[in-house]
């Protein structure tokens, strides 16, 4: 079943949007009001940058009232073990996680990764949102093959997902290698 949701996920991403009458759309549709942009994440111009492959992902490095708490290389929800790399934040009790899963390479693989998630999309890419058993809800995007992009929140922080994925920025000409 989830096989099948991945499919036609990534079949509506992929087919140009038609009119009523089964032509392709040539003008965009009208605008509709849209709320305002999210607060900035970023406190200031401070980055961090994590890797998988030749994608170099750019996240914020102080996120909004948030204190560095440290690193972390696994996510237990994932169904096969995959590279992860991440930073974590804290105020008080309260956790911010944000980080690359790296080597799903297909929309289905990314749609089978995580058991009892709900599949979305997100910039126009797949998404997955879950929470956790220890609740922490969990939100990931498949950035580009080969890299995903994972942000996770304890309660008290969840409404700080939204900001910092806005301000994530991905760039896969970067060569991370060194070379």
């Amino acid at each position: 079943m989830r096989w099948l949701a991945a499919v036609l996920l990534v079949s509506a991403l992929t087919m140009p949007a038609l009119t009523g009458c089964g032509a392709v759309a040539d003008e965009p549709p009208e605008p509709r009001p849209t709320l305002p942009p999210p607060r900035p994440a970023v406190t200031g111009e401070d980055t961090i940058s994590l890797a998988c492959d030749e994608t170099e992902v750019r996240i914020p490095g102080s996120p909004s009232g948030l204190a560095p708490a440290g690193t972390f290389a696994r996510l237990d929800s994932l169904s096969s073990p995959l590279e992860v790399s991440g930073r974590i934040w804290s105020d008080q009790d309260e956790r911010m996680y944000v980080g690359v899963v790296c080597g799903v390479r297909t929309a289905e693989q990314f749609a089978t990764l995580v058991a009892k998630s709900s599949l979305a999309a997100y910039r126009g890419k797949p998404a997955l949102h879950w929470t956790t058993r220890t609740g922490v809800r969990s939100f990931m995007w498949l950035e580009r093959p080969g890299t995903a992009v994972y942000i996770g929140a304890t309660p008290g922080l969840t409404s700080e997902i939204r900001p910092i994925a806005t301000d994530i920025t991905a760039d896969a000409s970067v060569d991370v290698t060194g070379r």
